[in-house]
This record gives structure tokens, sequence and C-alpha cells, in this order.
């Protein structure tokens, strides 16, 4: 600065703002996107998620949304159009109330139901109250018929099998049948579980002449089932959106519980059997 001088005022300039990229819009955008997306699906298929992790919808429920109808309406229709050369039933228990077997209608007013599943006993000492009907008028309007009985955990496996025995008489052309096998145990390890689902189906299976059916979740299945009970057939639930076929080792696939059919009042579970008419009918002559 020279002598005498005035100092000179400059001004200080203030820091440039950086300008917002449009790749980090873009990928902010993205992200709000997927994230919805992702959110949407999670919703109308949420019942299949929480299957698939060991949770199943109530059995109670009787109707459903508008937009769930149609949801499960377009799942059903999808599964059951690609699968048109295999058969098709269903699974009841006392939780469809008064089933009217004379009118029972086909799924979309296009696919036959040629089987039903039936619930006839659970645990050590309980009998479905509507077993004796549904399994008489099963007969009656000539839908092939198959008993099951729900498995408790922590309930002595002999006297389940005893229950089931006591109360499901099988003629010729009935399914074989089935143990439903769903709940982790509360009071015995996973090995104890499995020593006394061996007990059942070996019991049952020395009183009927013929090897049981197991019916299971698809994850159940594969973390407990699938390696030490090989030697049997299977019947797997799976009702996740990404499933779209049967898998070849399984005998039947139920892939919905919001099954709607002229007869039942509410919803009921639809059930896919591997294979055609011919294999079908092999299966039932054991």
């Amino acid at each position: 600065m020279r002598k005498g001088s005035k100092p000179v005022n400059r001004k200080k300039s203030k820091p440039k703002k950086k300008a917002f990229s449009i790749g980090k819009l873009f990928l902010i955008l993205f992200s709000i996107a997927v994230f919805t997306s992702l959110s949407v699906t999670a919703y109308h298929f949420r019942d299949g998620f929480l299957y698939y992790l060991g949770f199943k919808t109530n059995k109670n429920v009787s109707e459903l949304s508008k937009e769930d109808r149609k949801i499960a309406d377009i799942r059903i229709y999808e599964v059951l159009s690609s699968h048109n050369d295999f058969i098709f039933g269903f699974d009841v228990s006392e939780y469809q109330g008064n089933i009217q077997w004379d009118k029972l209608g086909k799924v979309e007013d296009t696919f036959k139901l040629s089987f039903a599943f039936i619930r006839a006993t659970a645990g050590k000492d309980k009998v479905d109250f509507k077993f004796k009907k549904n399994w008489q008028e099963s007969k009656k309007n000539e839908i092939i018929r198959g008993a099951y009985h729900y498995y408790r955990p922590n309930e002595n496996s002999i006297q389940q099998a005893n229950n089931f025995i006591n109360t499901v008489k099988l003629e010729k052309g009935d399914f074989p049948p089935v143990l439903d096998i769903e709940k982790l145990p509360k009071t015995q390890s996973i090995d104890s579980l499995k020593v006394g689902l061996k007990r059942w189906l070996i019991k049952v299976e020395n009183h009927y002449k013929m090897k049981p059916i197991i019916y299971s979740g698809e994850s159940y299945y594969n973390d407990f089932l699938k390696d030490e009970f090989s030697e049997y057939t299977f019947w797997i639930a799976n009702y996740n959106l990404w499933r779209k076929e049967l898998d070849k080792e399984w005998l039947l696939w139920q892939f919905t519980e919001k099954g709607k059919v002229s007869g039942i009042n509410g919803l009921v579970d639809l059930n896919v059997f591997n294979g055609d008419f011919v294999t079908f009918i092999s299966a039932l002559n054991h």
C-alpha cells in the first residue's frame, strides 16, 4: 500500500452454491418410486409373506376388501389357467360353516373342483364338529375326499394318532390320510418334534396300510422336513406371488387361502394336484 493512499475496500465474494445435479434428482426420484412399488406389493401380498414366515391369516375372515378381492382373483386365475392339464380342489374345516355340497360351483366360472381335503381332528382330543357331515356330503356329491389331522407339537403323538384313527374311516377311492404340521414346539426341541411326527406317521400307516401325506408351509418343509421325511409325499402351502409353478417334488400345492366358491360362505383354500387325471387316479389307488 502506498503512503497516504486510501485503502481499497474489496468486497468478499460469496461462496458459489453448488448446482443440484440432475443425476442426484433422478436417483432420489428413482429411490422413491422403488420404495413405493415395494410397499404396494408388500401390502397386496402381505398374507403370502406372513405365511412364509409362519403366520397364517385368520381363517374366520369371511370377505376381502374390493381391492384385495380383485388382486386375489387375478392371482387365482393366473395359477389355474397356467395349469389347465392339472386337477384342482379345495380344503375345508368347521371354519367354513355349513357347506352346500350340492351347489358347489367352478372357480372363476371355469375351473372344476374335483377333490376336497376335510379336517377331521386336531391334537389328542379335538374332533372337527363339521367333519362327519362334510365327509358324508363330499362322497354323496362325488367329490374325491381326503381327511387331515392338525398336529399340535406339544401334545402326545400317539394320542393324536389314535384320535384320527378313531374318527376317520377311509374307503377305496379316498386320499391317503394327511398330517398337517405348521407350528414349532414350545416345550420340546425340533429333534423331539420329529420323533413325534414319525411316531404319528408310522402308527397311522400301520392302521390304514398306506403311507400318509404331509402338509406344511414351504419354509417349514425346507427347514425341517424335506431331508428326514423324504420317503413321504408332500402337500405344500405357498401363497407368494413369485411362485408360479408346482415344484416337481410336491404332490399338491395350496396356492391361496382366498378362494371364492359358490356353495361355501367366506374364503376357502385352493389346491392344485401335481398331474393329470391318470396320475390323479393312480395316486388314489395307493
